[in-house]
């Protein structure tokens, strides 16, 4: 008979899901696309009249922005870093740049030793830029945080995306499965780790997916080029192509099917990946999630967000940004527990380490599903 007991590498849901939740509903994103126009437009502004200095407080009033009217339970999320934690960061990257350039317009050689020693730095820098933006991150007065140590950092963002290379590719679906498993398992709320239990053949069927969606794109992109007398495989058509006015239109299609294309295959892997990681974890005895993100839709509000900031030059930007974080709010459930209620901040509990405190110094984007 099969063992009901949950291995050490899976979620043990069972406890969980055996209470009552206190909470179960969607998260709601209350965002409006005028408000954030405005935060936009000015943060723009301002950004290009100092120099970029701005940016710094642009990125705080943004995030600010979202997290706020990101709720769960009616409670919104606190971005707690402050513009001069931020400019601390860009200043720094701006000054290694300049040494970097400067150093090598004179010694070449310094280009390759920098590039070596920064190979080795970075999983440093994505541990650092994780744990700060977690640390500053916080839900009902509980922050967030990050665990992860530099061996297992190398590994999965140098060592292994290094051999997948060797490997045609083939192991990169592997590849993003352990990065994703890294970067989550990681991650607490108060004094609970979140658990998850991601499967290697959900990214494999998913990459197989994605290849025969591009596939079945090329072909039909191929057939409607043939349609219209535009088949590169004929050998009278393609001297017919030397035609400027037919090597605009071949351009411009050849873009829009790449587009095209594109955008469908990230609906789907994002899709399924996201419910994937989303609906394998917890934090135990406090909170499940589940996620419903459909390829279809999410691919219409691609194409439709591309389009629109085409077509607007850039200023329905605001407008598509809030849609996204609407539409992924959406189809996203969680179920709060009973041990919500007796968390632990073990950020405020803890005293600061020079680690912690050089985190500040990077302003890391790193997409968590």
């Amino acid at each position: 008979m099969e063992s009901t007991h949950p291995t050490p590498d899976e979620p043990n849901k069972t406890n969980t899901q055996s209470a009552s939740p206190i909470f179960s509903g969607k998260v709601q994103f209350k965002g409006k696309a005028a408000e954030y126009f405005g935060i936009w437009i000015v943060n723009i502004l301002l950004s290009v009249i100092t120099l970029g200095i701005y940016s710094a407080w642009a990125k705080v009033r943004t995030y600010r922005y979202f997290y706020g009217h990101t709720r769960i339970d009616g409670h919104g999320f606190d971005y707690l870093a402050t513009p001069m934690q931020i400019l601390k960061g860009r200043i720094l990257a701006v000054a290694v740049f300049l040494i970097y350039t400067f150093a090598t317009s004179f010694l070449p050689i310094i280009g390759l030793l920098f590039a070596i020693g920064f190979l080795f730095l970075m999983p440093w820098i994505i541990n650092q830029g994780l744990r700060f933006n977690m640390r500053m991150t916080r839900h009902r007065n509980v922050c967030f945080s990050f665990q992860g140590n530099y061996g297992e950092a190398f590994v999965n963002f140098i060592l292994l995306p290094i051999a997948s290379i060797f490997t045609l590719y083939l192991l990169m679906p592997y590849v993003l499965k352990r990065i994703d498993s890294y970067i989550h398992s990681n991650i607490s709320y108060g004094d609970k780790p979140l658990t998850v239990n991601l499967k290697g053949e959900t990214y494999y069927l998913t990459a197989l997916i994605c290849f025969v969606v591009s596939s079945i794109t090329m072909v039909i992109f191929m057939a409607i080029l043939g349609f219209f007398g535009l088949d590169l495989l004929n050998a009278e058509n393609q001297q017919n192509i030397q035609d400027p006015s037919a090597m605009i239109i071949m351009f411009a299609a050849l873009m829009a099917a790449y587009v095209f294309m594109i955008t469908i295959v990230t609906a789907v892997w994002k899709a399924a990946i996201r419910n994937h990681i989303i609906d394998n974890s917890q934090f135990e005895g406090v909170a499940t999630f589940k996620s419903e993100l459909k390829p279809v839709p999410f691919a219409m509000l691609l194409l439709t967000n591309m389009l629109a900031i085409v077509f607007s030059l850039g200023l329905a930007y605001p407008w598509t940004k809030v849609r996204t974080s609407k539409m992924l709010a959406d189809v996203t459930t969680v179920n709060i527990y009973s041990g919500a209620l007796n968390l632990i901040d073990t950020q405020q509990a803890q005293q600061s380490s020079f680690a912690e405190e050089a985190a500040n110094v990077f302003d890391i984007d790193l997409s968590l599903t």
